[in-house]
């Protein structure tokens, strides 16, 4: 999922702003640290301990 996509995700799971604005870092924080637009470890995996 992308970076938006994680952050609706947990405004859908009535997650607040700052738990959303979370995931939605750690998305972004995996996608931008290499190149090409495929995650290289799974986004749940690094999500985990948010959700």
């Amino acid at each position: 999922m992308s970076e938006d996509r994680r952050c609706a995700y947990g405004l859908a799971q009535g997650y607040d702003l700052e738990r959303c604005g979370r995931l939605g870092s750690v998305a972004a924080a995996e996608v931008i640290s290499h190149v090409g637009t495929r995650p290289l470890v799974p986004l749940d995996e690094l999500a985990a301990d948010l959700v």
